[in-house]
């Protein structure tokens, strides 16, 4: 994962199609290939709507709104995390410091770890549609009704290598986009494929496909997904009901050094850690 791909070849899942992560790759490596896609690379409308749920979580101080256009202050990704020149993403830019989506017209879900407290909570903005609609693009601006803040967090848990999660109401209901399905009662299995969409590293918004379950424990999953800090809170779908199984929480140290620059740090699909989600069963009593 997380290494550019060539020639991306499509597959269709139980009617999904998704990008094929034995596709031709070249670049770095963690778990795999890079399956990471840019909204406007993902061809299929039912992921695009999944994707379209799904929020950049920024400071309020980083947003500046005029009548109805909100500028959104961005970094350079690749120069201020000294990242090497081949880094995928380089000249790309940052915003956000984790990832959320939609559940309900008014409710959000995240990683607790990224929203602790009511006081973090209101000085969150939640930006719908920081994302790439084109190459060779950036996004610095957002309409100003795609921005929503914080009515109340309602639950928030960050436990050390068990459930982290965040449930949030929004100040008012979403009427853009509907909320994502999420798995009903039952557990997701090991070898179930999986799709993560969010902000890795703070990106523009990225799809990444291509991850399998590892093992299911009681509060959270393990997988080979693509995801970097900034996928907190990021939904996790399984690939073939396209139903969120739960959020992405923690996992492998992303970059290390090599030639005195930074490199995404490298994986084989089956090595490492694992990327942790906390189950959605584990948000159900808090919804």
């Amino acid at each position: 994962m997380r290494k550019q791909a060539l020639g991306a070849i499509l597959v269709i899942i139980s009617g999904l199609t998704v990008f094929n992560a034995n596709a031709k790759i070249s670049g770095k490596v963690i778990y795999g290939a890079d399956n990471r896609r840019d909204y406007f690379e993902v061809p299929d409308v039912q992921w695009r709507n999944k994707a379209d749920a799904t929020v950049a979580l920024i400071r309020a101080a980083s947003l500046d709104s005029v009548g109805g256009l909100t500028t959104i202050k961005t970094v350079s990704y690749g120069r201020s995390l000294g990242l090497c020149a081949s880094e995928p993403y380089f000249d790309q830019e940052t915003a956000a410091f984790c990832s959320g989506f939609l559940v309900a017209p008014d409710t959000l879900v995240t990683a607790g770890h990224c929203v602790r407290s009511q006081s973090s909570c209101d000085s969150t903005k939640f930006v719908f549609g920081f994302k790439l609609t084109a190459a060779a693009t950036q996004p610095r601006t957002v309409a100003t009704d795609m921005v929503f803040g914080c009515a109340k967090l309602v639950h928030s848990v960050a436990n050390a290598g068990g459930e982290d999660f965040a449930v949030i109401k929004l100040d008012r209901p979403v009427t853009h986009v509907a909320p994502l399905a999420v798995r009903a009662q039952s557990l997701p299995r090991e070898g179930d494929p999986l799709v993560v969409i969010g902000h890795p590293a703070g990106l523009p918004l990225k799809v990444a496909d291509g991850a399998t379950v590892r093992k299911v424990n009681a509060q959270h999953l393990v997988a080979n997904l693509d995801t970097y800090g900034g996928n907190s809170g990021s939904a996790v779908f399984n690939g073939s009901t396209g139903e969120v199984e739960g959020i992405l929480v923690r996992g492998e140290m992303d970059f290390i050094y090599k030639d005195g620059c930074r490199i995404s740090n490298q994986c084989a699909d089956n090595a490492c850690r694992g990327e942790d989600v906390t189950l959605f069963e584990r948000v159900r009593a808090h919804l």
